[in-house]
């Protein structure tokens, strides 16, 4: 059985894919893209000349390559977008909403400790309210409602 290992484009796609879909901030940082590539390549390479399994090593690369990259500010602003303000907004508003409250939202975001467990801490529906409040203001002022 003739088992090859994923080569560098393999993780630079799939890191790629994730940042386009709930990291758009992120998706041009080339050099970030790069070096995460090239360190899940090498992980795996590691892991499988120690004799384990393919899936053990895409689970150690895996693990390398979304470091950091599991709660995703992106994908929470257009939550609280779509579920809140989709009434207000056409369409094609949405997105370039989202990532411009990226940015005004930042220092809302800088009270929580976001890992991957956070959406099903108490904290999520405070930092989803204050999203909301925030987006809210943000819109008014802007003349967007």
């Amino acid at each position: 059985m003739n088992q090859q290992k994923p080569d560098l484009s393999y993780f630079s796609l799939r890191l790629t894919e994730l940042l386009s879909v709930s990291f758009p901030e992120k998706r041009q940082d080339q050099k970030f893209i790069l070096l995460r590539s090239q360190l899940a390549e090498s992980a795996y390479e590691n892991a499988f000349k120690e004799g384990h399994s393919v899936s053990y090593c895409t689970e150690i690369a895996e693990s390398i390559l979304f470091e950091e990259l599991t709660f995703s500010r992106y994908d929470l602003i257009f939550k609280v977008i779509c579920n809140e303000f989709s009434l207000v907004l056409a369409d094609e508003e949405i997105q370039p909403l989202v990532l411009k409250m990226l940015t005004e939202c930042k220092s809302v975001f800088s009270g929580y400790h976001l890992t991957k467990e956070f959406e099903e801490s108490s904290d999520y529906n405070i930092l989803y309210s204050e999203l909301t409040g925030n987006i809210q203001i943000w819109i008014e002022e802007h003349g967007l409602q």
